[in-house]
């Protein structure tokens, strides 16, 4: 399972409530604005912003798509663009969300129209029940436990070593149903450069709470 106190202190830990806050007054809004903007609850925000409250994935979607910026702007710190990039491990840059952890494995260097994520998924956590559609292709790499996709109606289990290349107009979502975490390389390369494929991808319901 997860466990933030396992990673070293030179891991690179991002505020979320902080970056939130810029990114909302950079948009010129106040909490109520961006609650009614986004559809969430106001004490929400505040308890985000102030990091008394962790979001889920689905959370920062919706916090996305008010502020009409990526996914990642949530877990980016200001860098220079560089040519050449190299992380080295637990020194990337993440972002802990309700049962899972986000890293931007592209930091520094833009890939073109696509985003490199890392993955990793407790059991239980899933795309929700909506299946995702957007332009260009999708590739996903399983490095530990496994991962469930279900791409226009055909089942795939993924285990460790297992990948998936498919076009990513086909409806498709994804899950954790094992009882380990699932760890994978995700690359979203949308064909339409205006399409904002995080938002798209990162639909609400991202991440299902467990029963009980």
């Amino acid at each position: 399972m997860l466990d933030p106190a396992n990673n070293p202190q030179q891991v690179q830990s991002l505020d979320v409530g902080r970056r939130l806050r810029e990114l909302r007054t950079l948009a010129g809004l106040s909490i109520r604005s961006l609650a009614e903007k986004s559809g969430l609850n106001f004490n929400t925000l505040s308890l985000i912003e102030n990091n008394r409250s962790s979001p889920s994935v689905s959370t920062l979607q919706q916090l996305a798509g008010a502020l009409q910026v990526p996914i990642t702007a949530f877990f980016e710190t200001a860098t220079v663009q560089q040519e050449v990039v190299f992380q080295k491990h637990r020194q990337r840059p993440q972002s802990m969300f309700a049962h899972g952890l986000l890293e931007d494995l592209g930091a520094g260097l833009t890939l073109g129209n696509g985003l490199p994520l890392l993955l990793t998924l407790q059991p239980g956590a899933d795309s929700g029940s909506e299946t995702i559609v957007h332009t260009g292709q999708e590739f996903v790499f399983c490095l530990a436990g496994g991962l469930e996709y279900s791409i226009d109606g055909n089942e795939f289990h993924l285990s460790a070593g297992d990948s998936l290349l498919f076009q990513a107009h086909l409806p498709h979502r994804w899950g954790n149903r094992g009882t380990v975490d699932a760890r994978f390389i995700l690359v979203l390369c949308p064909a339409d450069e205006n399409d904002q494929l995080a938002d798209r991808h990162f639909q609400p319901g991202l991440v299902k709470e467990p029963p009980g």
